[in-house]
């Protein structure tokens, strides 16, 4: 299976309602409505392919399942790195086998997702147990045109990933949560901004 180049930015949205108004006068069309997403992050004992930027996921978007694994990204104004993914017809027999060989789990996250396109790249608006956070993923410039017709201005350009993002809110709230799921977040006695 060949990599693809996946190209992206973050940012956190302060108006979910607002957002998806703007997406609907700007051209955009609902192509998934919020659907429940978990992931797991896999890497050896050792975090060998977190010390080599590497990321090994397993989902579960709805009834599907993917897996996926990611390269170093590089990062600039917008994060980029190869992806590669493939659907999967049963994602408890994967765990089994990742397992098998080595990997074990290193981090949970869960989101209802949505996803928007116009046809040139896509929008997701993620809601998440630390916040309502947007994905803008396309080519740079369709990227940096699409922000700004949002209100988005560079200066709010997010390129952590959500486990980079997770440790930095519980850095910030003191949260005890170990893994970005509700249960988690909602369970630590500092789960709130």
């Amino acid at each position: 299976m060949v990599a693809s180049k996946e190209v992206e930015i973050k940012f956190l949205i302060d108006d979910l309602r607002e957002l998806q108004r703007k997406l609907q006068g700007g051209g955009f069309r609902l192509v998934t409505p919020p659907t429940h997403e978990f992931n797991i992050l896999y890497d050896t004992e050792d975090q060998t392919l977190r010390k080599h930027g590497d990321l090994l996921r397993l989902r579960k978007y709805g009834a599907r399942w993917l897996l996926t694994h990611k390269g170093r990204a590089s990062i600039g104004r917008h994060k980029s790195r190869s992806e590669t993914e493939t659907g999967l017809s049963d994602g408890k027999k994967m765990a089994a086998i990742l397992e098998a060989l080595g990997f074990r789990p290193s981090f949970r996250y869960e989101k209802f997702r949505s996803e928007w396109t116009d046809g040139a790249g896509h929008v997701v608006l993620d809601e998440t147990p630390i916040g309502n956070v947007s994905e803008i993923e396309g080519k740079p410039r369709w990227i940096d045109a699409t922000a700004k017709r949002l209100g988005i201005p560079r200066g709010q350009y997010i390129t952590q990933s959500y486990a980079e993002m997770f440790f930095d809110w519980k850095a910030r709230t003191r949260s005890p949560a170990k893994e970005m799921t509700f249960l988690a977040v909602k369970g630590s006695s500092a789960g709130k901004k």
